[in-house]
């Protein structure tokens, strides 16, 4: 398992652009549950991808060095399923969003097919 200190130097600019080529969200939420990091994930997908496969930790570290809009909806999410509420909603505050209305799950997979450029 990757480190904190080797996740934190990547670089962590991200665009709406950012995408894996080619990857559906089924593809990524199986291989968060399997474990299995995909190659060239942008920050937000790998934050997302992180939480997804058990290390919240990691992910949270990941989250606090992302920047703009997108990195603060993540780390909303990561909140609010810490059960931070209040901080929650100071991150949505942050990416200019109301507080998601549904399930941690239903978040996470709304925010993973967002980034991946995937619709339901």
């Amino acid at each position: 398992m990757r480190h904190v200190r080797e996740i934190r130097a990547e670089t962590v600019s991200s665009s709406p652009g950012d995408k894996v080529a080619g990857m559906r969200y089924d593809e990524f939420s199986a291989a968060a549950r399997s474990r299995r990091e995909p190659p060239g994930l942008s920050p937000i997908l790998r934050a997302l991808w992180l939480d997804g496969s058990g290390d919240w930790d990691a992910a949270h570290q990941l989250a606090d060095d992302i920047g703009g809009t997108d990195g603060a909806r993540v780390h909303a999410y990561l909140h609010r399923k810490e059960g931070d509420l209040s901080n929650a909603r100071y991150w949505y505050r942050q990416a200019g969003r109301a507080p998601f209305d549904g399930t941690l799950d239903d978040e996470w997979t709304a925010l993973a097919r967002e980034f991946l450029h995937d619709p339901a």
